[in-house]
């Protein structure tokens, strides 16, 4: 798995070899596909949501979401193809397709957006990758990678920094800047274990950076990879039945 990554040469990596990095570890957290079993929990500063989900995924464009608790919330569903996206509301059995104008609006109740299902599986296309820092940080020998947009690409994101374990390749932390330059809102990965034979964050923490007592916190509790599940999986159709 990390064997390619001996080949990269030390120290002034050029721009195609820090791209090679990066997709190199989103891929590792993927696999070709994945199920994973997982709890949600989003705190504002009015309220506190859990919900548990499992979670289906095809390579970097396909994505099936499905609320299993709690009760009331059960079956709701999400469903990514490419670019667009679907809720399922069984409540009131309708699938609704997410406009363009909404693509920004809170997923779920949390502080990811139906934009940041789309658009985080395409950083690799929609960025300029390069090596802003390598070295230790905290006694850990890293990678710190500074993503800047493409001209010719719309993105939310002015820039991208993300931390990197060079020995593993596991995520630190992502941070994520607006079109002038502020902090937006970080990332954080911790709790890595092995999940379906390889070594993941099972944790990861998102913070607003204006409402630094916010988060959306994601807790895997199981993933597997590399299922037999192709492109005809992730259906309309499919979200339909899963969430009756």
């Amino acid at each position: 798995m990390m064997a390619g990554l001996a080949i990269l040469p030390r120290g002034g990596l050029a721009q195609e070899s820090a791209r090679e990095i990066v997709d190199r570890v989103d891929r590792m957290m993927r696999g070709r596909s994945s199920h994973g079993v997982l709890q949600m929990e989003v705190v504002t500063e009015h309220w506190t949501r859990t919900l548990e989900m499992e979670v289906w995924s095809f390579g970097t464009e396909h994505a099936l979401i499905r609320v299993t608790s709690p009760r009331r919330e059960a079956g709701t569903a999400t469903l990514k193809v490419v670019n667009e996206v679907w809720n399922y509301l069984p409540r009131v059995d309708r699938t609704i397709k997410i406009p363009p104008s909404l693509m920004l609006s809170s997923w779920m109740g949390s502080h990811l957006t139906n934009d940041d299902l789309v658009k985080d599986s395409r950083i690799i296309d929609d960025y300029d990758i390069d090596i802003a820092y390598e070295g230790l940080r905290d006694g850990v020998e890293v990678w710190e990678f500074d993503l800047t947009p493409k001209p010719e690409v719309a993105v939310v994101w002015g820039r991208i920094v993300e931390r990197v374990r060079k020995a593993d390749l596991m995520p630190v932390w992502v941070h994520y800047y607006d079109d002038v330059g502020g902090l937006a809102r970080t990332m954080a990965f911790e709790e890595y274990q092995m999940m379906g034979g390889r070594l993941v964050p099972a944790l990861n923490i998102v913070r607003p950076a204006d409402k630094p007592d916010e988060s959306t916190t994601i807790r895997y509790t199981s993933l597997t990879f590399d299922l037999d599940i192709d492109e005809a999986f992730f259906s309309l159709r499919r979200l339909r039945q899963l969430g009756r």
